[in-house]
């Protein structure tokens, strides 16, 4: 496997990170800024560095290499893989007539099956209802493929994302990667470091990812008030104070961030679905929280290893973001710290998170949790 890795900043050149070397046939990651993405030039820009790479887009909440999380920058990070290969397939919400299941479905059928290993995903974090979409993907499957990935973001402006393979990044699109090969390895593990607070409340009334009653009482009303006056800068503030939800006979519970509120009809917009009779209770975390689960969720990737990583692929919450703030590297540093200084990290901070839990196959929708895969041939 060789890696490079380019970086450009708002109003400036394309700089090198790493040693510049010819690729062949490679597989280009490129995360960044919506803005910078959407300009007219950059898909040229980037063709005519790698004039046979497979390039797919993916804007971002910030860029993730190994030196720094980004803004107003956009990340390249080319693979040449020398003993596996790879396959794109992509999917767009807006042009075609299938729900988020369907789509999510019929995006992995399209994939040969014949030693297929793993797939990452590249989706749109705007349009597409994240949880359906991963129980498409996993139905695909008979819950035997690792999937992993995750939505787009627009930096806290939850405006618009954008998606592409080998085209300008647009809306609605969904990339979706295979890969295939007798010696690629690749592990994962996700962790978040929120913990819950105050009573658990039962949803009595939603509708897809539309929370409207817990306990037969308006959810908003009952979030304001445990915000307190934290309520008035709604709804930013609820990305600081997510819902963790158990779901009915599930084992594991996921975490839910709120996207935006509706005080017309007094209820909450959330980044996946949330089902009547499913459990809630509100979250909350410090710094420290979210950098030491960082740092277990890339522990828990590395001990399922045999091999070295030569990738680290990073999806990490904007929620989590936010909370760090300032310290915002901090998390990506407890990852290398743990994997080593020999892998190449990319990756970006998203609208949620794609992968199983740990010690599953099955893939789903987090928020605010470190989504770490560690992949190497």
């Amino acid at each position: 496997m060789k890696i490079i890795q380019l970086k450009k900043h708002k109003n400036k050149e394309w700089e090198y990170l790493s040693e510049k070397q010819d690729l062949s046939n490679p597989l280009v990651l490129i995360f960044g800024n919506r803005f910078m993405l959407e300009e007219a030039s950059v898909f040229e820009e980037i063709r005519g560095i790698f004039p046979d790479g497979h390039l797919v887009f993916g804007s971002t909440s910030g860029d993730i290499t190994r030196e720094s999380v980004d803004d107003n920058s956009i990340t390249i990070t080319a693979i040449e893989f020398e003993k596996s290969n790879f396959i794109i397939k992509t999917s767009n919400v807006l042009t075609s007539d299938l729900d988020s299941y369907k789509t999510g479905r019929d995006l992995i059928q399209q994939f040969p099956t014949d030693d297929l290993k793993f797939v990452f995903i590249v989706s749109e974090g705007s349009f597409i209802n994240g949880s359906e979409l991963t129980k498409g993907m996993s139905a695909a499957t008979e819950e035997n493929l690792l999937i992993t990935g995750g939505l787009c973001g627009d930096a806290a402006r939850f405006e618009k994302t954008v998606a592409s393979y080998n085209e300008n990044p647009k809306s609605g699109e969904i990339v979706a990667i295979g890969f295939y090969g007798e010696t690629i390895e690749v592990s994962f593990s996700i962790y978040g470091g929120w913990t819950p607070f105050g009573p658990e409340r039962i949803v009595t009334k939603s509708e897809s990812n539309v929370l409207w009653e817990l306990d037969n009482q308006p959810a908003l009303d009952l979030y304001k008030k445990y915000l307190g006056d934290k309520s008035k800068d709604l709804p930013a503030a609820a990305l600081l104070y997510p819902l963790n939800v158990k779901a009915t006979n599930e084992k594991e519970s996921v975490v839910r961030t709120i996207l935006n509120i509706n005080e017309e009809d007094n209820t909450m917009i959330l980044a996946g679905d949330i089902a009547e009779n499913d459990k809630v209770q509100l979250m909350m975390t410090n710094v420290d929280n979210i950098a030491n689960a960082s740092e277990r969720a890339a522990r828990q990737a590395l001990e399922l290893r045999e091999n070295k990583p030569e990738l680290a692929l990073l999806v990490s919450c904007i929620g989590r973001k936010l909370v760090l703030d300032q310290r915002v590297e901090e998390e990506v540093e407890e990852v290398i710290e743990v994997i080593g200084k020999d892998a190449t990290v990319a990756g970006f901070y998203s609208y949620g998170e794609i992968a199983p839990f740990h010690g599953y196959v099955s893939c789903q929708l987090h928020n605010q949790t470190m989504a770490v895969t560690l992949i190497s041939e």
